[in-house]
């Protein structure tokens, strides 16, 4: 998974000090820092895996992964134009690092372990010059690359016992490198920074010291700290006008260490391991983020972690709208629930219930539970209060592989769960504890989605067996069942529920007639990919849809057209929902992110 946080400093801000610019799955964002409005740059064919800025903030490039036996491309972007200036494709699998020349007259690319290759581009000519392999033989696999400040012909790399001084020899188009010599200390180098006037060079490595090696010698001058090491090793370095410099480490601890003796001058612990840091042009704001999605501004003077944003770090399950208000929706992901506000993008609070990995989630009509079906070892349901996250209720082994779907009725007297094994079960709640009602079993497979009729008397299951059955929950039994050759993965009633209209693996959305089980019309919903995420509108007249092929559709429901696309996420979406009030579309993807969209067809006065 690509995105800032696993992308080694893979956040930046641009020299304007206007945008900080990231990858998220594919995508490069450029987020404006004033208000957090941002755009989005379009290319890649897969995870963006690094991201360079040139000094002259003319460009901006990124390289992605590819699967194996592929090229992975790098894009060079025209930051003014937003648009692409060109495309290098060169390396095998995947572009580990990049780093432009100071005078950015040349990018000089890494290719990941699968490559093991170096080669330095002309910017101008978007053409090779030459290329080498990054490290000896003997040595192990290089992980880094870095410009030198004020030479086009000279740049480092660094990784597994290797760290090189390059020069380029341009008449000869052969780029020659100087092994530097560290002594007994044996290192894996993650990451390079170079001092202004190019004496040293100082790198962080993955035993949590950093050493200091003089560049035109090439040889070790000093290391430190020798006794508190940083612990989980120093993932990134950034040094400040001062010469200071800034340390990251994968344990959270984000430090400003002297120069001259490495100690620690200022600290701040925050939630698990620093992955970038980002100076502003005067180097007296920095943004760092870290491995759980979160984004934090520092200043220089105080050195006061301020949190502007945060995400789930890994694939987001599902999304659920609080009824009527629509001013809440949570998330869920492998690690936690998330509640948010509809206006603001912050979080307003976070449920975290170790080993849990929460697959689908709900809020009750009321707004006083949030509940949640989850696949761990006591594979449970749970019921949360959403002003405090206070655990209300478990329903443990509610299913034997997991709880893969979940819905509440209208008068949030019963649950209706789907599970792994196939099986629906009822439940009902009680003011202290809950009954099962029954469980129905008529699904091969894995029940993906759970909709409850407005009157709490049916309900429509999805599953990935190809069939969805309309169910009567009053007396429990069968009522219709449709069929198609796809792995279901979305379903919903029409607001005047005389139809549902499902979809999944095979793209398709049909719509079908809820008394005798007839498709009525098949629409095609995609080029490429399930369809994994669908939602209606209130009054019926449009509906979304969500997938693998990471776009964002709004549907005519009686014309069967699409009105509009959007296009932002950069890994599939997985789940898809529209406010009540016809004015905020939500959306989740498999690359952790949530993205807010404003719904192009408001309710119209009735």
């Amino acid at each position: 998974m690509a995105d800032p946080w696993h992308v080694i400093s893979g956040l930046r801000v641009h020299r304007d000090g206007e945008y900080l610019i990231y990858p998220l799955g594919g995508t490069v964002i450029l987020k404006r820092v004033k208000d957090g409005k941002q755009e989005f740059l379009h290319g890649h064919t897969n995870n963006v895996s690094c991201i360079s800025l040139s000094r002259n903030g003319v460009y901006i490039a990124s390289g992605q992964v590819n699967f194996m036996g592929f090229k992975a491309m790098i894009i060079i972007w025209d930051y003014a134009q937003r648009s692409i200036y060109a495309q290098l494709v060169l390396h095998k699998a995947k572009v580990e690092a990049l780093a432009f020349s100071p005078n950015s007259k040349y990018l000089v690319s890494l290719g990941g372990q699968d490559d093991g290759s170096i080669v330095l581009w002309n910017i101008e000519t978007k053409q090779a010059i030459c290329g080498s392999p990054a490290s000896a033989q003997s040595a192990g696999h290089c992980l880094t690359v870095q410009y030198s400040n004020t030479n086009d012909n000279i740049f480092l790399s660094a990784g597994s016992g290797t760290l090189r001084v390059w020069e380029l020899d341009l008449t000869n188009r052969k780029i020659r490198p100087t092994e530097c010599q560290t002594g007994k200390l044996k290192r894996i180098v993650k990451c390079i920074e170079v001092t202004e006037d190019d004496q040293y060079i100082f790198c962080g490595t993955t035993s949590g010291d950093i050493m200091k090696i003089n560049l035109k010698t090439g040889l070790l001058s000093d290391f430190g700290p020798v006794k508190s090491k940083y612990s989980l090793g120093v993932s990134v370095l950034k040094m400040l006008k001062s010469g200071d410099l800034l340390v990251g480490s994968g344990s959270g601890t984000f430090t400003l260490c002297s120069r001259t003796n490495f100690k620690t001058l200022k600290e701040v612990q925050l939630e698990k391991g620093v992955t970038s840091i980002a100076l502003s042009e005067d180097g007296q704001q920095f943004f760092v983020g870290t491995e759980t999605a979160q984004m934090y501004r520092f200043n220089y003077q105080d050195f006061k972690a301020e949190l502007i944003s945060s995400s789930h770090s890994s694939a987001v399950k599902d999304v659920a709208i609080s009824f009527g208000t629509s001013e809440l929706f949570a998330t869920c992901s492998e690690e936690d629930i998330r509640l948010w506000h509809i206006d603001r993008p912050k979080e307003l609070l976070r449920i975290t219930v170790p080993n849990m990995t929460c697959n689908s989630l709900d809020f009750m009509v009321d707004g006083h539970s949030i509940i949640s079906g989850e696949n761990q070892e006591d594979i449970a349901i749970r019921v949360f209060a959403p002003e405090s996250g206070r655990l209300m209720l478990i329903i443990d082994n509610a299913h034997r592989m997991g709880v893969t779907a979940i819905a509440g009725t209208r008068d949030c007297k019963r649950i209706v769960s789907g599970g792994g094994e196939g099986q629906v079960r009822v439940w009902e709640l009680k003011s202290r504890g809950y009954r099962l009602l029954e469980t129905m079993k008529e699904h091969k497979a894995t029940v993906t989605c759970i909709k409850v009729k407005s009157d709490d008397k049916e309900c429509v299951t999805a599953s990935s067996d190809g069939a969805c059955i309309i169910w009567d929950i009053v007396r429990f039994a069968s009522l219709q069942m449709v069929i198609a050759n796809t792995l279901f993965r979305t379903v919903c009633y029409h607001p005047e529920e005389y139809q549902i209209i499902t979809s999944g693996t095979n793209r398709k959305i049909i719509y079908w007639d809820v008394y005798d089980g007839t498709a009525i019309r098949e629409l095609e919903g995609s080029q490429s990919g399930a369809i994994n995420g669908m939602h209606i509108t209130q009054d019926g007249k449009h509906f979304v849809t969500g997938g693998d092929d990471k776009l964002v559709k709004v549907w005519d429901y009686m014309e069967g057209v699409v009105t509009h696309v959007g296009i932002a996420h950069g890994g599939s979406i997985t789940s898809i929902k529209i406010c009540s009030n016809n004015h905020t579309l939500v959306s989740t993807s498999a690359d952790g992110a949530i993205l807010r969209w404003r719904f192009p067809h408001p309710l119209e006065a009735t």
